[in-house]
Formats: C-alpha cells, sequence, structure tokens
C-alpha cells in the first residue's frame, strides 16, 4: 500500500535535484537543489532544520562519507566539496576537488570511504584518494558521451560501475584504469522499451553491503526507453572471462601471466542468460526512467523503486522473479504505483516504517510518501 497524500517538505528556492538518506540516523533527509543550497530536513520535525549555502551553481549530487555521516560531499558545476557535519553552518567546505574538466553529473564514495568518484559530461570518471586528497585515476574511452551515473561496487573493492547516454553500461576495475566489460543497450534488443527515446542510461543502483546476504550481486539500470533493467553483475562477468578463455586457447599467440582480459561488449540478450526486464508490459513506465533505488524500508534491498518522466514512481518486487522463475511475466512484480503530477529528478528510500519514500520532482517542493 501507499499513501498517495504526500508530506511536503520546504527549503528550497529552486528546483530540488537530489535526495539522500541518513543510515545511522533514520528519518533525516538530505536534499540538494539548482539554488545551490543542501537542506537538512529531520521527519521528527515540521520544517527544514538547516540549510548549507554551498554556491551559486546547480547542485548535481551529493553522497554521504561512507561509514562517517559526519562529512557530506557535493558536485556543483565541476567542483566537488566536502563538508564536517558539526561545520555545515560556516559554509566552510573541508576539502575541494577540481580534477573534472566538463560538470559532474554524479559522485559515490566507496564502501570502505577510501575513494571518490565523479562522472562528467565529457565521459570521464575521476578516481578520488580521499585519504591522500588528490586524484588516483582517471577512467576514460569507455564511454563516447555524457557520463550519466556511477556506483562502486561494494562486494569487488576495486571495481566501479557507469553508465551514460551513450546508451552503455561499463564495469571498470579502476586500480587498472580499464573496462572489465561493457553492455551495450542501445544494440538490437528484443525485450527493448516501448517508447521511441534511446536506452540512455539514467541511473544506476546496487544494493548495500548488508543487502547481499539476501540478495544476488545484481545492478539495477534507468533507461531512457522506460526499461529498468535487473542485471546479475557476477553472471555477467563470469560470462566474459569465460569467453576471454577460450578465445586466449583458440588464438594464435600466448599471453603472458601478467596481461589482463580485454573488455567484452555485448548485446544485453547474446550470453543466454535471462535479465529482469521491468518494462511497460508489467505496468511499468511509458517515458524515460530518470532514476532508480534498492529500498531501505522493511526488508531491506526486497523492492526496487524507480521514478520517471511519466510523472510516476513504480515499487517493484523484483525478487520474485529469481524466487519464482515461472511468473512469465507476470504484473504481480509491480507492488505499486504512485502517480506524481511533475517529472521525477530524484528519489530514495528512509529505513523507517512510514514516510519512506523521498521524491524530488521539478518543483523545489520534497515529496514524502508513506510505503509498506
Amino acid at each position: 500500500m501507499t499513501e498517495t497524500s504526500p508530506r511536503r517538505l520546504k527549503g528550497h528556492k529552486a528546483t530540488a535535484t537530489c535526495c539522500i538518506p541518513s543510515r545511522d540516523r533514520p528519518g533525516l533527509i538530505l536534499t540538494s537543489g539548482e539554488d545551490g543550497c543542501v537542506c537538512w530536513f529531520d521527519m521528527r520535525c515540521k520544517g527544514v532544520v538547516y540549510t548549507m549555502e554551498v554556491g551559486k551553481e546547480a547542485i548535481s549530487s551529493l553522497c554521504f562519507k561512507s561509514g562517517n555521516e559526519n562529512i557530506v560531499y557535493v558536485s556543483l558545476g565541476k567542483e566537488v566539496k566536502g563538508f564536517d557535519v558539526h561545520l555545515a553552518t560556516s559554509w566552510k567546505p573541508l576539502e575541494t576537488y577540481n580534477y573534472n574538466k566538463e560538470e559532474i553529473n554524479q559522485i559515490a564514495c566507496n564502501f570502505k570511504s577510501s575513494f571518490l568518484a565523479a562522472a562528467d559530461d565529457g565521459g570521464d570518471v575521476k578516481i578520488i584518494d580521499i585519504h591522500q586528497k588528490c586524484l588516483y585515476k582517471t577512467l576514460r574511452a569507455g564511454h563516447t558521451s555524457i557520463c550519466s551515473s556511477l556506483q562502486f561496487l561494494p562486494w569487488r573493492p576495486w571495481e566501479v560501475i557507469t553508465g551514460g547516454l551513450d546508451s552503455k553500461l561499463v564495469m571498470w576495475d579502476f586500480s587498472k584504469g580499464r573496462p572489465l566489460k561493457i553492455v551495450d543497450f542501445g544494440l538490437n534488443d528484443s525485450n527493448g522499451g516501448q517508447c521511441l527515446n534511446p536506452a540512455f542510461v539514467h541511473a544506476i543502483a546496487v544494493p548495500d553491503i548488508d543487502m547481499l546476504n539476501k540478495s544476488e550481486k545484481i545492478c539495477a539500470v534507468a533507461r531512457g526507453d522506460g526499461v529498468v533493467d535487473v542485471i546479475n553483475i557476477e553472471s555477467e562477468l563470469a560470462i566474459m572471462k569465460s569467453k576471454t578463455s577460450i578465445k586466449s586457447h583458440k588464438g594464435s599467440h600466448t599471453r603472458s601471466k601478467d596481461s589482463s582480459p580485454t573488455c567484452n561488449m555485448e548485446s544485453p540478450d547474446q550470453n543466454g542468460r535471462k535479465r529482469v526486464h521491468l518494462d511497460y508490459s508489467l505496468g511499468g513506465h511509458t517515458a524515460a526512467v530518470s532514476c532508480v533505488s534498492f529500498s531501505l524500508f522493511g526488508e531491506r534491498g526486497k523492492f526496487i523503486i524507480s521514478g520517471g518522466n511519466d510523472k510516476s514512481v513504480k515499487v517493484w518486487d523484483w525478487s520474485r522473479f529469481f524466487d519464482a522463475e515461472q511468473t512469465n511475466g507476470s504484473t504481480d512484480l509491480l507492488r505499486s504505483n504512485i502517480n506524481l503530477s511533475k517529472k521525477v529528478n530524484w528519489l530514495c528510500t528512509t529505513p523507517t516504517e512510514t514516510e519512506n519514500l523521498v521524491v524530488c520532482d521539478t518543483t523545489k517542493v520534497v515529496k514524502v510518501y508513506s510505503v509498506s
């Protein structure tokens, strides 16, 4: 069940762009906006707790430092700034990074709080060592267009996954600075989207480390053609390694033990393993999917939440597909649907029983719903 009359959080002076929940302090929400501000909301309080004036440019993304939510990172323009929560009212950043040459679309901190990644309009990803406070590596040549999204893989400490407006999903070994595998959603796909928009990758979500005992090591992909794809990352990499091994045996020359496998590019349906396509035939989106997230409420990771340009939010019980392969496209994968009045910019969930779905649409007012 979903409560359709949302709570309204007011604090921004322009469109809200992003939101993140606190894992350590349930009910605490951070939102960012085109007004260059970060607002702190406590669901136990009526209004905004306080506002950080970060800059004059629109804020594109924000994230906590993993394991230390007293530190929050914010991206605006080509910069990433780090703030201490206890010093937030002073507006002075603890650290500033200016390694990206183009505007940043998303930032993320890895599970061990060692690295920060920033994806930009030029298609590059900057990996920043936040202990040494310096650039660690630049990931390039994986995307031929804007790199829109990224996530570190919590179960693979040296790997990050990125998505772009070239319709590609790239799995990287960032210690070596090269891709392990590329999935091209722009190739012919019999399970493709229903709308005329290309299959751009607008957002990526991976399970938190504490969700992995109940879910597979997967990735949820929000696509521009209205599809949410659920991909088993370990299976993809295993297939890639198997094909690489076969090629190495058939090849006319041998490789040294120290050489690394080349990246593997294939269409989503060539590997023979069934991927989950959450599309319009299951009650899904009828326009581009702009964001996707795993649920923090109830059984963590049980649901995938997606928001789109069709002014709707979908709650997917995705695990039913793996629990019962005989579903055969049954619409019961869609747990609930929320119709909105505006397109969705971003969303997140909270680890609380009520007021656990936060939506940033194309207005300055953030909406909070209760999903059970």
